[in-house]
């Protein structure tokens, strides 16, 4: 059975240290949904995503790529790492009033991303909620997950 990483044997808490680690290139892939009360989201489609704020899916993608790059300074036990890739795909559903977000965060380094593309969905879900809620308070942000982990000991898919 796997442990807490983040707990020593005594139970204090701890910034893991991955300096007997080998660098890898690490990958992770996350995503996310946003739900809009369906006449909420035709108002979205009917101005074209356009908000007096800028467009919301270029404002959620910048928030997002930059949530990535400063995950560390969010989540307290994160490494600080230099991303080398952090894109975010955003793509509305017009069959569930929604508007998908997709993560995709790249480095070579000792420890993993997971952190950085489940952050980079979130700040970019929260940036739409923020862009859209004068519309309804009704919006509903779910189904943030990890897909997809690779370059460590262990890959995951889901």
């Amino acid at each position: 059975m796997s442990q807490i990483t983040h707990l020593t044997s005594d139970g204090h808490t701890h910034m893991v240290d991955v300096s007997d680690k080998s660098v890898t290139k690490r990958i992770a892939v996350a995503e996310g949904t946003v739900y809009f009360p369906p006449e909420v989201y035709a108002q979205i489609q009917a101005s074209h995503g356009q908000t007096a704020k800028g467009t919301i899916t270029e404002i959620a993608r910048i928030a997002g790529i930059m949530a990535a790059k400063n995950t560390a300074g969010i989540i307290p036990l994160c490494h600080p790492m230099m991303l080398e890739r952090c894109k975010l795909f955003l793509e509305y559903q017009e069959d569930k009033s929604s508007l998908h977000i997709r993560a995709e965060v790249g480095v070579t380094h000792k420890t993993g991303v997971e952190m950085e593309a489940l952050t980079a969905v979130s700040a970019a879900a929260l940036t739409v909620y923020d862009m859209t809620k004068a519309l309804s308070h009704d919006i509903v942000i779910g189904d943030i997950r990890l897909l997809h982990k690779s370059g460590g000991k262990s890959e995951f898919n889901r």
